[in-house]
């Protein structure tokens, strides 16, 4: 059951990480790893052209967000290759029609430990970070803004160059 494993409560926020030996990284915080700014894609744009982009630009994937600032998923190359392919999607419809829409997000002041959590199940996390916004009105809301995209890899390659055992 998902209440008793403490993985699962980690990555979902209900617990704090809780590990007896933990390994040096652990607890430093997700700003620390040396992310890129992501490429980003706006809901029109075309299976095609967002295959044309991500090889042109050398990603792999990019999230999708709508201009509103809502995180409406994740398109890989793989994913909209297989589905124009496989005939589930053509080339014009909108990338939309072949983002994954369950991905896992984490903040920027989130520790590498909950992230190595995160990364067990998932291929990737989307970092956000959150801001107040004010409209005309002088309301505030929280507005989330990708500040990229994060892999096994970027963990991985944090963790051996900056080996402290």
């Amino acid at each position: 059951s998902k209440f008793v494993n403490d993985k699962w409560m980690i990555k979902n926020g209900f617990l704090n990480e809780i590990q007896e030996h933990k390994p040096w990284w652990w607890n430093i915080k997700v700003q620390k790893l040396n992310i890129s700014a992501p490429l980003i894609l706006l809901p029109e744009v075309s299976c095609q052209k967002a295959i044309e982009i991500l090889q042109e630009k050398g990603f792999d994937q990019a999230p999708v967000v709508a201009e509103s600032g809502l995180i409406l998923g994740m398109v890989t190359l793989s994913n909209t290759l297989t589905s124009v392919l496989a005939g589930n999607a053509e080339f014009s419809d909108p990338v939309t029609k072949v983002i994954y829409d369950q991905f896992s997000k984490i903040g920027l002041e989130d520790s590498l430990g909950k992230l190595s959590c995160i990364l067990e199940n998932d291929h990737f996390a989307i970092v956000v970070h959150e801001q107040m916004q004010f409209d005309g009105n002088g309301s505030s809301f929280m507005k989330q803004m990708v500040f990229g995209v994060v892999t096994a890899m970027d963990l991985l390659t944090f963790v051996s160059r900056n080996d402290k055992q």
